[in-house]
C-alpha cells in the first residue's frame, strides 16, 4: 500500500536528521552509487518511459511536450553524468561564511547548513527526478518529489533505483521520496505540510507555478516560466543573429530557456527577418508578428497582445519590430517573465545598456538563451531557474539549497 503524503513527509523529516549528520564523503558515495545504478538499470527505466510516451500520445500530447517527456539511452547517460557532476562538487555544508570577534570576546561564525526537507512539484520531465534528488542529497536535504501524471511510470522507476542506491551507501532510503498519487489533492496537501516541509519548489508551466505560489502555506522558491527574448540590434551580425535565434527557439522548444519572442531593430528588419525566417523554416517554426513583420514575411500570422507575453513551448515565435533599443527594453520589461534575454550586437555601448537595464535572471550578449542551465553554468545540475529576487535568482544549484546559522563561542559573557 502506498504511503500517504503525510507519512512520506514524516519519513523524510526523520531521514533528513540522519542525512544532515552524514559526512560529505558518505553523501558523495551515495551519489556515485545512484549514477552507477541509473546506468545499470537504463533498460528498466526506458521500458517504464515507453509506457508514459504511449499514454501521452493517446492523450494528444503535442510533439514538443512528448520530447520533454521522452528518455533515451543518451538522456539517461546524461542524467547519470549529471549526478556524478554533483557528486564531484565541493561539499556545500559546514562552510564558514563569515566570522568576527566582538569587543566582549565572543566569537561569532556564520556557517552553511541544509534547508531541511525540500519538496518539488514538477511536470513531465523525468530528468528532474534525478537532478533534484542529487542536488538535495549533496546539500543534506531530504527531498519529496511530486511529478506529473504523464511521467509517473518513469518517475517511479527512477525513484526506486535511487532509493536502493542511497540505502546501499548506508543512508536512509527516505532521503529520497516520490509521491505516487498525482491527483491535485496530493499537491494541495503537500503545499500545507508546515512543520514537515521546509521549502517547496514548483517547476513547470505558468499555471503550476501560479497555483503553488497562491495556495502554499509552506515557503516557496518560485521558479518562473520562460518568455525569453532575443533582440537583434541594428549593429548585429545578421548571420550570427539567425544562428542564435535558431538555436534558442528550436534546439528544444519545450523548455523554459527557449526563445519565445524575437525583437528586431527597424533599420535591420528586412535583412534580419528574412535571414531568421530562413533558418526557422528548417524546423517549420510558425511566426506570429506585428504589422511590419507581416509585411516583410507574407506567411507570418498577425500577432495579438496576448502573443507578446505567451510562453509557447512549441515551434512558434512572436516577432516585434522596434524603432530603437529603448523600445526593445521597454517591450521586454512589459512582457518578460524575468527569465533570460539576449541582445545580438557588435556595439559595446548597446550591449552594456542592455545588460544594465534589462532586469532578468540571466542577460546575454551574443549567446543563446539556452545556456541558462545549472550544468552549463558549472553548477553540476539545477533544481530549477528562479525568477524571483529573494533567496536566490537564476539556476538553483547546491549553494542555493543551503541556509545558514550562527555559531557563537563564549567564555561566560552575560548581557
Amino acid at each position: 500500500m502506498a504511503k500517504t503524503v503525510l507519512g512520506i513527509a514524516q519519513g523524510a523529516k526523520s531521514a533528513q536528521r540522519l542525512l544532515a549528520k552524514s559526512s560529505g564523503a558518505v553523501r558523495t558515495q551515495a551519489l556515485n552509487a545512484i549514477a552507477a545504478a541509473l546506468r545499470e538499470k537504463a533498460e528498466y527505466i526506458l521500458a517504464a518511459n515507453i509506457s508514459d510516451i504511449e499514454a501521452a500520445k493517446l492523450n494528444g500530447m503535442s510533439e514538443s511536450m512528448v520530447d520533454r517527456l521522452k528518455l533515451s539511452a543518451e538522456r539517461i547517460e546524461g542524467m547519470a553524468a549529471g549526478v556524478e557532476a554533483v557528486a564531484a562538487m565541493p561539499d556545500p555544508l559546514g562552510a564558514v561564511l563569515s566570522g568576527t570577534t566582538r569587543p566582549n570576546g565572543m566569537k561569532i561564525q556564520k556557517v552553511s547548513v541544509p534547508l531541511g526537507v525540500v519538496a518539488i512539484i514538477y511536470e513531465a520531465r523525468p530528468n528532474v527526478t534525478s537532478d533534484a534528488a542529487a542536488l538535495c542529497l549533496k546539500s543534506g536535504n531530504a527531498v519529496i518529489l511530486r511529478g506529473g501524471k504523464e511521467a509517473i511510470n518513469s518517475n517511479k522507476a527512477i525513484a526506486e533505483i535511487m532509493r536502493g542506491a542511497v540505502e546501499s551507501a548506508g543512508l536512509p532510503a527516505d532521503c529520497i521520496n516520490l509521491i505516487e498519487d498525482t491527483s491535485r489533492d496530493s499537491a494541495n496537501e503537500l503545499m500545507r505540510l508546515n512543520g514537515y516541509v521546509d521549502v517547496l519548489i514548483p517547476r513547470g508551466g505558468a499555471g503550476l507555478i501560479r497555483s503553488v505560489v497562491e495556495n502554499s502555506t509552506v515557503p516557496v522558491i518560485e521558479t518562473g516560466s520562460g518568455n525569453c527574448h532575443v533582440y537583434i540590434d541594428k549593429y548585429a551580425d545578421v548571420d550570427m543573429a539567425a544562428e542564435i535565434v535558431f538555436n534558442a527557439k528550436t534546439s528544444r522548444p519545450s523548455v523554459c530557456n527557449a526563445c519565445e519572442s524575437l525583437i528586431v531593430h527597424k533599420d535591420i528588419a528586412e535583412k534580419a527577418l528574412v535571414a531568421v525566417a530562413g533558418k526557422l523554416s528548417e524546423k517549420n517554426v510558425e511566426i506570429i508578428g506585428d504589422e511590419i513583420t507581416c509585411a516583410v514575411l507574407d506567411f507570418a500570422t498577425p500577432a495579438t497582445d496576448d502573443d507578446w507575453g505567451c510562453e509557447y513551448l512549441d515551434y512558434k515565435i512572436s516577432v516585434k519590430v522596434v524603432s530603437d533599443i529603448d523600445e526593445a527594453i521597454d517591450h521586454i520589461s512589459k512582457y518578460s517573465t524575468g527569465h533570460s534575454e539576449c541582445i545580438v550586437t557588435e556595439d559595446y555601448a548597446c550591449a552594456q545598456k542592455f545588460l544594465n537595464e534589462v532586469d532578468s535572471a540571466a542577460v546575454y550578449v551574443n549567446a543563446s538563451t539556452r545556456f541558462t542551465d545549472g550544468g552549463e553554468f558549472g553548477f553540476g545540475a539545477e533544481i530549477g531557474i528562479s525568477t524571483q529576487k529573494l533567496h536566490a535568482r537564476g539556476p538553483l544549484g547546491l549553494k542555493n539549497l543551503t541556509s545558514e546559522k550562527y555559531i557563537i563561542y563564549g567564555s561566560g559573557q552575560i548581557r
